[in-house]
């Protein structure tokens, strides 16, 4: 099946994600989309597997397949997980809402590690900018304190909320360069040292519950297994009286 056909006729959840999610949108900003699609239970059953993954087929768009969704999701990844709980939910079906009811479900002790990961690799990143221009990429330096903000929150409360609320002024301000970078820099480690300490009486559990996930990810392929599909093409099969049969 054409990748487009999975996203534009099998997509269960789709959201906005980037600055418009996360309270940061300027006159300037483009609309990153996110989706989720059930690719039909029947692709599995041939030799050539549905991509776990689209990018397109709009500017800005990228969707994942719903088992490869969960999974990342199941390691506690910080972009997907942050997908899970964008504010700007722009479509969601029947399957989509319950992938939304388990949200809660995706959450663990794990966030500390990988967005602490994820963070460390933007902030070589930004040093490594420091030291051969002079500067930092001031955007880069903006989503990265938003990252350790957020982060610190989920450890903290056990609850994730990407929108940055009445911290948007101060993470813009850095954003357009007006912060001075060792002041940058000091808040980025006072944060990291609070997210290690907040990870040691975190509410949230030690692992995610994945039996509850895969239980929902059993129940929409075999929904989708008894769905027809449209866009199944009929094969000619040469049978052995010579003639042609259907399937």
């Amino acid at each position: 099946m054409d990748p487009e056909l999975l996203v534009r006729d099998h997509t269960i959840y789709a959201c906005v994600m980037g600055s418009r999610a996360f309270g940061l949108a300027t006159e300037d900003s483009d609309t990153d989309r996110r989706g989720v699609f059930l690719a039909p239970t029947p692709l599995f059953w041939r030799f050539e597997k549905p991509p776990a993954h689209v990018d397109g087929p709009a500017d800005e768009q990228f969707s994942w397949e719903l088992e490869r969704f969960c999974e990342l999701a199941l390691r506690a990844n910080p972009n997907v997980l942050e997908c899970l709980h964008s504010p700007l939910v722009e479509y969601a079906d029947a399957t989509g809402r319950e992938l939304l009811s388990l949200r809660d479900a995706f959450l663990s002790r794990r966030v500390h590690e990988t967005f602490t990961r994820y963070a460390q690799g933007q902030r070589r990143k930004l040093d490594a900018d420091v030291r051969t221009h002079g500067a930092p990429r001031w955007k880069h330096a903006m989503h990265l304190l938003r990252l350790l903000e957020s982060a610190l929150d989920l450890l903290r409360t056990g609850a994730l909320t990407i929108d940055v609320g009445d911290r948007r002024d101060s993470l813009l301000a850095v954003k357009r360069g007006e912060v001075p970078w060792p002041e940058v820099e000091t808040r980025m480690t006072r944060l990291a040292d609070e997210n290690d300490e907040a990870a040691r009486h975190t509410p949230l559990p030690a692992e995610p519950d994945r039996r509850r996930v895969e239980d929902f990810l059993v129940r929409a392929r075999h929904a989708s297994a008894l769905q027809p599909n449209p866009h199944d093409e009929v094969v000619q099969d040469v049978v052995p009286d010579g003639g042609t049969g259907q399937r």
